[in-house]
């Protein structure tokens, strides 16, 4: 049996093994099959030598693993190099390999949203030129979301309730600018929530966005529910909205391409999946 795995801490929530299973079934992948497991870091040690074994044949990884994983890595691709920030493991011949597919997918939802279908990425970074981006984290996914838009050309805010975690991320991305929690840019375009803040129904985001335009974009990495409160009160704002659902599926089918050379089709059925 090839298994394919999701690790993380919390993990129920994950519906990963719903999409891959899905793939999995519809390429006609005999004998595989994809699960979901809540490990520590002190089981780091022994899933990597799953793989290394051959036990696993490709593992996804969300919080907190992204950056702790790297140690156990032999190499690692252009965007987990840029970000210091993995969510796609694979063993290619002896060497296990870190990939980040978190960024291509989130930058394809960001030039999809801004691109009426025509514009080739030059002309959508040109809209996001000097655009001030509110980010709202500073967890795993969020050096991905930074690098994304750096590149197009974002000014970036960020505030974490625990400042001095957003402050490590100047490392690596020195043009950030930090802010405590609570405060917010005298002007921003896009707000993008990466905490996990939304996973139940009853959170909420304790920051006033009433002053903010009409044309600011609300963007929740959160994929289920399909509307947290903070992408609700934009709405009834009149805000533009977005949830994580396709930036999930887009690095998702990066991931599987990764391990079985196939492009999935993200097509109605696989979005149906993900309204369940």
């Amino acid at each position: 049996m090839k298994k394919y795995l999701v690790i993380g801490n919390p993990i129920e929530h994950s519906l990963s093994p719903l999409i891959h299973n899905y793939w999995i079934k519809k390429y006609h992948l005999a004998n595989s099959i994809y699960e979901k497991r809540k490990i520590e870091e002190k089981d780091l040690k022994n899933i990597f030598k799953e793989i290394k074994d051959g036990k696993i044949i490709g593992m996804n990884v969300t919080v907190p693993f992204k950056k702790l994983i790297i140690p156990f890595l032999d190499e690692l691709d252009i965007f987990a190099e840029d970000t210091q920030s993995v969510n796609t493991v694979k063993k290619v011949k002896n060497k296990i390999v870190g990939y980040n597919t978190d960024r291509p997918g989130f930058g394809k939802t960001i030039d999809n949203f801004y691109s009426p279908g025509i514009m080739g990425v030059e002309a959508i970074d040109l809209i996001l030129e000097g655009k001030n981006i509110f980010i709202l984290g500073a967890g795993g996914v969020t050096p991905s979301i930074i690098s994304t838009l750096e590149h197009k050309g974002g000014n970036i805010f960020i505030s974490n309730r625990t400042k001095s975690k957003a402050e490590e991320l100047k490392i690596l991305f020195p043009k950030i600018k930090t802010l405590d929690w609570g405060k917010k840019p005298e002007n921003y375009n896009i707000v993008i929530n990466t905490t996990s803040v939304g996973l139940n129904k009853n959170d909420k985001i304790q920051i006033d966005f009433n002053d903010c335009g009409k044309d600011t974009l609300f963007y929740d990495l959160i994929y289920s529910p399909k509307e947290t409160n903070f992408l609700k009160e934009a709405r009834l704002r009149g805000n533009k909205t977005m949830n994580g659902q396709m930036m999930f599926l887009y690095q998702a089918s990066c991931a599987f391409y990764i391990w079985t050379n196939i492009l999935p089709e993200i097509d109605d059925e696989v979005i149906k999946l993900l309204d369940r």
